[in-house]
């Protein structure tokens, strides 16, 4: 259960828009125009030879259900983000256990740390990025004992992240922070990335100023803009 009014919202207003996956590509068709998501561009731009040498050991078939069920329990995950942090008293609802399980470690960071809600789930898109997408959850998060305006994404993971595993999340968040202040004029200083991870019995929070990686923004984003 969470209280019925724990957070805080101050909701800015949302511009909902569809997407469609196109060769296991996402787009947006967006009030900028039709763009690829973020995750889309990050992906097209990294190195994948982790990924080939991991499919070559474990098999395609292995491989392939593994990633499908991240799938669903990022999904699963994320849902369970929501529903808490519209304080919705039935939130665990028909969830599966381990779902929750895995959530209940974002939820106890989210408890310490979350302060005003500024949008949910929040559809961005950006003419100057050539870019569309959604971010988890927009926010003030607190940082050395004050709150920050924040970019705060939910990941899970089967194994043990450190911050050198993750650039592309950091690239994901504040590009988010980029698209954020493009559409309504509030500056996101930071991004917060919590990474429920099997091997640990708490969250981790990774925690860096948007700014650092703006310069990996533009070299990801620098082939899209025509």
């Amino acid at each position: 259960m969470t209280d019925t009014n724990k957070f805080v919202h101050s909701f800015y207003t949302k511009t909902e828009f569809p997407d469609v996956v196109i060769d296991g590509k996402r787009f947006y068709d967006s009030p900028g125009g039709k763009f690829k998501s973020v995750t889309t561009i990050i992906g097209e731009k990294s190195n994948k030879d982790w990924l080939k040498d991991w499919r070559d050991r474990i098999g395609d078939d292995e491989a392939d259900q593994i990633l499908f069920q991240a799938q669903v329990r990022g999904t699963a995950v994320h849902d369970l983000a929501e529903k808490y942090v519209m304080n919705d008293p039935h939130w665990s609802r028909g969830a599966m256990p381990i779902n929750i399980k895995t959530f209940k470690k974002i939820a106890r960071q989210l408890d310490k740390n979350l302060g005003k809600v500024y949008g949910i789930e929040y559809p961005l898109w950006s003419t100057m990025l050539q870019t569309a997408g959604r971010t988890d959850l927009p926010a003030q998060w607190l940082i050395d004992g004050t709150y920050e305006d924040t970019i705060v994404d939910f990941k899970s993971s089967r194994g043990t992240k450190e911050r050198e595993d993750i650039p592309n999340y950091f690239i994901q968040a504040s590009t988010y922070a980029v698209m954020f202040e493009e559409i309504t004029g509030r500056r996101m200083t930071h991004v917060a990335i919590i990474v429920a991870q099997d091997t640990e019995d708490e969250a981790t929070v990774f925690v860096d100023r948007a700014r650092n990686w703006y310069p990996e923004v533009a070299r990801v984003f620098m082939g899209v803009v025509q």
